[in-house]
């Protein structure tokens, strides 16, 4: 009989690895969980998340712990500023299809924690150690991989995970391109504790902003301060834009203030529009940023790979404990890459598409046309089904 020192290798304790781990240690799954850093990162990624990844996560005990540490969002808003002109999207109208009719802001470092905690010890975690390599045969796979000290060891297991983003050692060792683009702009992403909410009537937790004459920008609060994504004046450099005194002046220019705004945290990011061709490579699964990479407009990039994670785990399951082939495989990649590929990607690349509009008539044409669908119940819920992800999730399971 073939040895193996774990049935499923996780490479990447992100939430997404994470979740994972968690899944297939849930249902009793022997589990190791590789992560290069040594550390937790606690920096500025996603905090967007949507009702059915809330449903998907609370018989966990993960979503109450992210609705006590997270904002409640009922609503989210496309504005004009600085007249205030909005569509406000009211996620109320999903009552009967989630039990969570909400988006929740809840940074992912603190889904991380949760995760880390129901863990425990139910998975052997190895943190600091960096998977270099992997080669498979028809029993197994093997991860050559190097700890925190230089050593070298080599893993077996018989199956194995890339859940290690957008940098992904699992998918340059597959081999696969990740076939896409990457939007020709930066975001300069700032965080501050000023309450924008007091100065600016009726805005959302999670509020996207056509501002007058050029530019927009993007307001996401979580506990204790407001998320501020500028979009850069072209004519600048980065550089210049990401000194205090231009970032001051940017958030200045959204409420004028006699003080100078108190910036937390700061740094520019790129977008990207990526996907694989294939989410499977013989024993090996690709699932998250290391398989998708798509415009964080509108939230869904986490969201997704949470499901991949959902998905996978199902996968794994049946092979390991059901005697399915590894063609159920197959079936992962049919449904978790014909959403990111039709649903994920092309929404978010819409949305942006539709923030990063200059044309001033174009911007009220479209405010006038989402505001229509605010105020039809029937187009706004169906409008949100599809924008909350709950539709990818329901074309997702109807796929063989």
């Amino acid at each position: 009989m073939a040895h193996y020192d774990t049935e499923v290798a996780i490479v990447g304790a992100g939430p997404v690895g994470l979740c994972l781990a968690l899944l297939l240690a849930e249902r009793g799954v022997a589990v190791l969980l590789l992560e290069a850093d040594a550390e937790p990162a606690e920096d500025l990624r996603a905090s967007t998340f949507h009702p059915p990844t809330l449903d998907l996560l609370e018989p966990y005990g993960i979503t109450a712990g992210m609705l006590e540490q997270g904002l409640i969002c009922p609503h989210w808003q496309i504005r004009l500023h600085p007249s205030g002109d909005r569509a406000v999207f009211d996620l109320s109208v999903l009552a009967e299809d989630t039990r969570h009719p909400y988006r929740l802001q809840c940074e992912q470092w603190r889904l991380s924690r949760l995760l880390r905690a129901r863990l425990g010890n139910k998975v052997e975690y190895l943190a600091g150690t960096r998977l270099d390599t992997f080669d498979q045969d028809e029993h197994g796979v093997s991860g050559h991989m190097t700890s925190a000290n230089g050593e070298r060891h080599t893993v077996r297991a018989r199956l194995l995970a890339g859940c290690d983003g957008a940098r992904s050692t699992v998918r340059q060792a597959l081999g696969v391109p990740f076939d896409g683009e990457t939007y020709p702009e930066t975001t300069l992403l700032a965080t501050t504790r000023f309450p924008f909410e007091e100065h600016l009537e009726g805005l959302s937790n999670v509020t996207y902003c056509w501002r007058d004459h050029a530019g927009n920008f993007s307001l996401l609060r979580v506990p204790g301060r407001w998320r501020v994504s500028i979009y850069p004046n072209e004519d600048e450099s980065i550089e210049a834009q990401m000194q205090p005194a231009a970032l001051n002046a940017a958030m200045q220019a959204i409420v004028p203030r006699d003080e100078p705004y108190e910036v937390m945290e700061s740094r520019p990011y790129r977008v990207h529009m990526r996907i694989v061709p294939n989410y499977r490579g013989g024993r090996v699964a690709l699932a998250g940023d290391a398989a998708h990479l798509n415009s964080p407009a509108g939230g869904m990039g986490l969201n997704g790979g949470l499901h991949d994670a959902f998905e996978l785990a199902a996968a794994f399951q049946a092979i390991l404990r059901e005697g399915a082939s590894l063609d159920r495989l197959d079936l992962y990649d049919r449904r978790r890459r014909t959403i990111a590929r039709d649903e994920i990607l092309n929404q978010a690349d819409v949305n942006r598409r539709r923030m990063r509009e200059r044309d001033p008539a174009r911007r009220r044409e479209l405010l006038a046309g989402l505001q229509a669908i605010c105020g039809d119940r029937e187009r706004l819920r169906a409008h949100l089904l599809r924008s909350s992800m709950i539709d990818g999730l329901r074309r997702a399971a109807a796929i063989q």
